[in-house]
Protein backbone atom coordinates (compact mmCIF):
# COMPACT_ATOMS: atom_id res chain seq x y z
CA UNK A 1 0.00 0.00 0.00
CA UNK A 2 1.36 3.44 -0.63
CA UNK A 3 1.87 5.57 2.26
CA UNK A 4 2.25 9.86 2.25
CA UNK A 5 5.16 9.63 0.75
CA UNK A 6 4.34 6.64 -2.08
CA UNK A 7 6.55 4.19 -1.07
CA UNK A 8 6.55 3.45 2.67
CA UNK A 9 4.70 0.11 2.96
CA UNK A 10 1.24 -0.03 5.33
CA UNK A 11 -1.04 -2.26 7.02
CA UNK A 12 -4.15 -2.52 8.10
CA UNK A 13 -3.73 -2.29 12.20
CA UNK A 14 -5.82 -5.89 12.66
CA UNK A 15 -9.45 -5.59 13.39
CA UNK A 16 -9.38 -2.00 13.78
CA UNK A 17 -9.01 -1.14 10.25
CA UNK A 18 -6.94 1.53 10.65
CA UNK A 19 -4.17 1.73 7.99
CA UNK A 20 -0.79 2.61 9.40
CA UNK A 21 2.51 2.62 8.77
CA UNK A 22 5.36 0.26 10.21
CA UNK A 23 6.84 2.96 12.27
CA UNK A 24 5.57 4.05 15.14
CA UNK A 25 6.96 7.14 17.42
CA UNK A 26 7.01 8.18 20.73
CA UNK A 27 6.59 11.40 22.25
CA UNK A 28 8.64 10.48 25.37
CA UNK A 29 12.30 10.49 24.75
CA UNK A 30 13.00 13.77 23.11
CA UNK A 31 12.01 13.61 19.33
CA UNK A 32 11.31 17.63 18.75
CA UNK A 33 8.12 18.49 16.84
CA UNK A 34 9.70 19.37 13.29
CA UNK A 35 10.92 15.49 12.95
CA UNK A 36 7.77 13.98 13.80
CA UNK A 37 6.38 16.06 10.77
CA UNK A 38 9.27 15.44 8.65
CA UNK A 39 8.00 11.73 9.80
CA UNK A 40 4.59 11.71 9.51
CA UNK A 41 5.09 12.98 6.09
CA UNK A 42 7.52 10.01 5.25
CA UNK A 43 5.00 7.27 6.44
CA UNK A 44 4.85 7.12 10.45
CA UNK A 45 1.23 8.10 11.26
CA UNK A 46 1.20 5.76 14.56
CA UNK A 47 1.69 8.70 17.12
CA UNK A 48 2.33 7.61 20.65
CA UNK A 49 1.13 10.71 23.34
CA UNK A 50 2.75 8.72 25.91
CA UNK A 51 3.58 9.24 29.64
CA UNK A 52 6.13 11.72 29.28
CA UNK A 53 4.48 14.43 27.03
CA UNK A 54 7.35 17.16 26.24
CA UNK A 55 6.26 20.33 24.48
CA UNK A 56 8.53 20.13 21.66
CA UNK A 57 6.59 16.70 20.06
CA UNK A 58 3.20 18.57 21.45
CA UNK A 59 3.73 21.48 19.10
CA UNK A 60 4.03 19.29 16.49
CA UNK A 61 1.12 16.93 16.77
CA UNK A 62 -1.00 20.47 16.72
CA UNK A 63 0.70 21.33 13.58
CA UNK A 64 -0.53 18.04 12.49
CA UNK A 65 -3.94 18.92 13.42
CA UNK A 66 -5.54 20.05 9.90
CA UNK A 67 -4.20 16.14 8.45
CA UNK A 68 -6.12 14.73 11.31
CA UNK A 69 -7.97 11.69 9.55
CA UNK A 70 -4.52 10.49 8.25
CA UNK A 71 -2.95 9.58 11.43
CA UNK A 72 -3.41 7.42 14.53
CA UNK A 73 -3.31 9.14 17.60
CA UNK A 74 -1.85 6.65 21.03
CA UNK A 75 -3.02 7.80 24.41
CA UNK A 76 -1.40 5.99 26.84
CA UNK A 77 -2.85 5.91 30.88
CA UNK A 78 -1.54 3.70 33.56
CA UNK A 79 -3.64 4.46 36.15
CA UNK A 80 -5.00 1.64 38.44
CA UNK A 81 -7.77 3.26 39.59
CA UNK A 82 -10.61 3.93 37.06
CA UNK A 83 -12.48 6.67 38.69
CA UNK A 84 -9.18 8.21 37.70
CA UNK A 85 -8.77 6.77 34.04
CA UNK A 86 -11.87 9.43 32.44
CA UNK A 87 -9.27 12.22 33.72
CA UNK A 88 -5.87 11.58 32.37
CA UNK A 89 -7.34 10.96 28.87
CA UNK A 90 -9.16 14.60 29.20
CA UNK A 91 -5.96 15.84 30.73
CA UNK A 92 -3.54 14.29 27.85
CA UNK A 93 -5.94 15.50 24.70
CA UNK A 94 -6.61 19.03 26.36
CA UNK A 95 -2.82 19.47 26.02
CA UNK A 96 -3.40 19.01 22.68
CA UNK A 97 -7.01 20.33 22.35
CA UNK A 98 -8.25 17.19 20.30
CA UNK A 99 -11.57 15.94 21.18
CA UNK A 100 -10.38 12.32 20.61
CA UNK A 101 -7.51 9.72 20.52
CA UNK A 102 -7.94 6.89 18.21
CA UNK A 103 -6.26 4.24 20.42
CA UNK A 104 -6.70 4.43 24.86
CA UNK A 105 -3.47 2.20 25.39
CA UNK A 106 -3.89 0.62 28.64
CA UNK A 107 -0.08 0.72 29.84
CA UNK A 108 1.59 -2.56 31.58
CA UNK A 109 -0.78 -4.92 32.43
CA UNK A 110 1.17 -8.33 32.71
CA UNK A 111 -2.10 -10.08 34.50
CA UNK A 112 -5.34 -9.69 33.08
CA UNK A 113 -7.01 -6.21 33.23
CA UNK A 114 -9.40 -5.96 35.83
CA UNK A 115 -13.04 -5.67 34.67
CA UNK A 116 -13.58 -2.23 36.79
CA UNK A 117 -10.33 -0.81 34.69
CA UNK A 118 -11.92 -2.50 31.50
CA UNK A 119 -15.37 -0.82 32.22
CA UNK A 120 -13.74 2.26 32.67
CA UNK A 121 -11.88 2.21 29.10
CA UNK A 122 -15.69 0.57 27.74
CA UNK A 123 -17.47 4.10 29.03
CA UNK A 124 -14.88 6.27 27.39
CA UNK A 125 -14.92 4.41 24.18
CA UNK A 126 -19.18 4.27 24.57
CA UNK A 127 -18.47 8.21 24.81
CA UNK A 128 -16.56 8.79 21.81
CA UNK A 129 -13.54 9.58 23.51
CA UNK A 130 -11.84 6.73 22.05
CA UNK A 131 -11.91 4.61 19.23
CA UNK A 132 -10.16 1.52 19.81
CA UNK A 133 -8.63 -0.09 23.11
CA UNK A 134 -5.22 -1.62 23.86
CA UNK A 135 -3.42 -2.92 26.40
CA UNK A 136 0.93 -3.46 26.70
CA UNK A 137 2.74 -5.87 28.56
CA UNK A 138 5.66 -7.69 29.09
CA UNK A 139 4.18 -11.09 29.68
CA UNK A 140 4.21 -13.16 26.16
CA UNK A 141 2.19 -15.41 27.75
CA UNK A 142 -0.71 -13.89 28.31
CA UNK A 143 -0.55 -12.10 24.34
CA UNK A 144 -2.77 -14.96 22.80
CA UNK A 145 -5.46 -15.23 25.59
CA UNK A 146 -5.83 -11.16 25.00
CA UNK A 147 -5.52 -12.30 21.03
CA UNK A 148 -8.41 -14.88 21.43
CA UNK A 149 -10.89 -12.76 23.24
CA UNK A 150 -12.74 -9.35 21.92
CA UNK A 151 -11.95 -6.78 24.44
CA UNK A 152 -8.57 -5.12 22.86
CA UNK A 153 -8.36 -4.19 19.61
CA UNK A 154 -4.49 -3.57 19.57
CA UNK A 155 -1.42 -5.53 21.89
CA UNK A 156 1.58 -3.91 22.29
CA UNK A 157 4.59 -6.18 23.49
CA UNK A 158 8.37 -6.60 23.84
CA UNK A 159 10.56 -7.94 20.87
CA UNK A 160 13.95 -7.83 19.42
CA UNK A 161 16.82 -9.23 18.63
CA UNK A 162 17.75 -9.61 22.59
CA UNK A 163 14.18 -10.67 23.30
CA UNK A 164 12.78 -13.06 20.69
CA UNK A 165 10.32 -14.85 22.58
CA UNK A 166 7.76 -14.01 20.86
CA UNK A 167 8.02 -15.89 17.96
CA UNK A 168 7.45 -18.95 20.24
CA UNK A 169 5.00 -17.52 22.89
CA UNK A 170 2.99 -15.17 20.94
CA UNK A 171 3.05 -15.44 17.05
CA UNK A 172 2.18 -19.34 16.49
CA UNK A 173 -0.85 -18.70 18.73
CA UNK A 174 -2.31 -15.27 17.19
CA UNK A 175 -5.88 -15.95 15.58
CA UNK A 176 -6.12 -16.67 11.76
CA UNK A 177 -8.75 -14.13 11.42
CA UNK A 178 -10.19 -10.83 13.31
CA UNK A 179 -6.81 -10.56 15.12
CA UNK A 180 -5.86 -7.20 17.14
CA UNK A 181 -3.37 -4.82 15.72
CA UNK A 182 0.41 -6.06 16.88
CA UNK A 183 2.70 -3.12 18.10
CA UNK A 184 6.15 -3.74 19.06
CA UNK A 185 8.46 -2.04 21.56
CA UNK A 186 11.63 -1.46 22.90
CA UNK A 187 13.25 -2.76 19.51
CA UNK A 188 17.13 -1.87 20.62
CA UNK A 189 16.25 -3.19 24.65
CA UNK A 190 16.48 -0.46 26.17
CA UNK A 191 19.70 0.40 24.06
CA UNK A 192 21.89 -2.61 24.98
CA UNK A 193 21.84 -3.95 21.47
CA UNK A 194 23.57 -0.77 20.97
CA UNK A 195 26.44 -1.26 22.93
CA UNK A 196 25.38 1.33 25.92
CA UNK A 197 27.12 0.91 29.40
CA UNK A 198 24.68 -0.63 30.85
CA UNK A 199 24.92 -3.15 28.34
CA UNK A 200 29.13 -2.90 28.56
CA UNK A 201 28.77 -3.09 32.77
CA UNK A 202 26.75 -6.30 32.53
CA UNK A 203 29.76 -8.41 30.64
CA UNK A 204 28.33 -9.51 27.94
CA UNK A 205 30.70 -8.39 24.90
CA UNK A 206 29.86 -9.32 21.45
CA UNK A 207 30.93 -12.29 19.90
CA UNK A 208 34.82 -11.75 18.14
CA UNK A 209 34.48 -9.72 15.34
CA UNK A 210 30.84 -8.72 15.65
CA UNK A 211 29.71 -5.37 14.74
CA UNK A 212 27.54 -3.68 17.26
CA UNK A 213 24.01 -2.98 15.62
CA UNK A 214 22.94 0.47 14.93
CA UNK A 215 18.94 1.40 16.39
CA UNK A 216 18.41 1.17 12.30
CA UNK A 217 19.28 -2.41 12.46
CA UNK A 218 17.15 -3.08 15.43
CA UNK A 219 14.18 -1.74 13.61
CA UNK A 220 15.15 -3.64 10.54
CA UNK A 221 15.08 -6.94 12.77
CA UNK A 222 11.65 -6.53 13.88
CA UNK A 223 10.28 -5.00 11.04
CA UNK A 224 11.00 -7.91 8.78
CA UNK A 225 8.82 -10.48 10.84
CA UNK A 226 5.36 -10.48 9.59
CA UNK A 227 3.18 -10.56 12.71
CA UNK A 228 4.37 -7.23 13.95
CA UNK A 229 2.46 -4.13 12.61
CA UNK A 230 4.52 -1.74 13.78
CA UNK A 231 7.22 -1.42 15.24
CA UNK A 232 7.59 1.51 17.97
CA UNK A 233 10.46 4.20 17.65
CA UNK A 234 11.70 6.33 20.68
CA UNK A 235 14.37 8.70 19.05
CA UNK A 236 15.83 11.26 21.12
CA UNK A 237 16.41 13.79 18.57
CA UNK A 238 16.29 14.28 14.76
CA UNK A 239 19.21 12.42 14.03
CA UNK A 240 18.07 9.31 15.39
CA UNK A 241 14.37 9.59 13.90
CA UNK A 242 16.42 9.52 10.53
CA UNK A 243 18.33 6.07 11.77
CA UNK A 244 14.48 4.84 12.26
CA UNK A 245 13.27 6.00 9.20
CA UNK A 246 16.07 4.50 7.20
CA UNK A 247 14.86 1.27 8.10
CA UNK A 248 12.09 1.47 6.37
CA UNK A 249 13.80 2.18 3.50
CA UNK A 250 16.32 -0.56 3.34
CA UNK A 251 13.26 -2.64 3.79
CA UNK A 252 13.77 -6.08 5.72
CA UNK A 253 16.82 -8.00 6.51
CA UNK A 254 18.57 -10.79 4.41
CA UNK A 255 19.46 -14.42 5.95
CA UNK A 256 22.99 -13.25 6.64
CA UNK A 257 22.32 -9.85 8.78
CA UNK A 258 19.18 -12.27 10.30
CA UNK A 259 21.79 -14.48 11.99
CA UNK A 260 23.89 -12.32 12.86
CA UNK A 261 21.50 -10.26 14.66
CA UNK A 262 20.54 -13.44 16.53
CA UNK A 263 24.42 -14.12 17.75
CA UNK A 264 24.37 -10.16 18.95
CA UNK A 265 20.63 -11.06 20.59
CA UNK A 266 21.92 -13.73 22.36
CA UNK A 267 25.87 -12.47 23.51
CA UNK A 268 23.51 -9.14 24.81
CA UNK A 269 21.16 -11.81 26.85
CA UNK A 270 23.76 -13.62 27.76
CA UNK A 271 22.84 -16.88 26.40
Amino acid sequence: MESQSGNIERRVLGRTGLEVGRLGISSSYGVPGDALERAFEQGVNYIYWGSRRLASFGEGLKRLRPQRDRFVLVIQTYTRVAGLMAWSLERALRALNFDHADVLLLGMWNKPVPPRILDAARQLKQRGRVRFLAVSTHQRTLVPQIAAASDFDVVHFRYNAAHPGAEKDIFPHLPALNRPGMVAFTATSWGQLLGTPAFLRRGHPLPKGERVPTATDCYRYVLGCPEVDVCMTGPSNAARMDEALEALRRGPMSEDELDWMRRVGRAVAGK
